[in-house]
């Protein structure tokens, strides 16, 4: 039996995608997003109880150039991946753990919006929509033995 770990979110974006690039020139994206779950208080008749939940989200290569074009803070969306879970050691020897949802898929939510699609060219293993891409990675960015499928380590 296969084990199926997708979890699809819908929520508001906190704070501004952040692109940024491996070593090897692989785009990372990564964003905030509220999810509000709101229900009414049995204790209180007419009042209603709301929680909000916070995940972090990473998008990689061809995913990470089309949110970085299409999504901004306060932007709301719809997210279908995967989560992951990431240890790792401060410079105090303090262990910091984090759960991260790992994006397959995103997209607009049209609940309250409206969206006008366009599609991008199909690209080459390697290759990216933004020339930025092209560019040196991010200083201090080890290339491989990292975190996600593909042997990189995310920031």
């Amino acid at each position: 039996m296969a084990n199926n770990n997708t979890i699809t979110i819908v929520g508001n974006v906190t704070r501004e995608p952040e692109l940024r690039f491996t070593a090897n020139g692989r785009s990372q994206l990564t964003l905030g997003l509220a999810v509000n779950h709101r229900y009414p208080d049995r204790g209180r008749p007419g009042e209603w109880v709301e929680e909000t939940s916070f995940f972090n989200v990473v998008c990689w290569a061809d995913l990470a150039d089309n949110v970085a074009a299409s999504v901004q803070k306060g932007s709301r969306i719809l997210v279908m991946g995967r989560l992951r879970q990431r240890s790792w050691e401060t410079d105090n020897n303090e262990k910091r753990s984090v759960v991260e949802v790992i994006a397959e898929e995103v997209g607009p939510s049209l609940r309250w919006a409206t969206a006008q699609i366009s599609r991008t060219e199909r690209r080459g293993p390697g290759e990216s929509a933004r020339p930025e891409a092209a560019a040196p990675a991010a200083a201090g960015v080890p290339a491989g033995g990292g975190y996600d499928d593909f042997g990189e380590e995310p920031f």
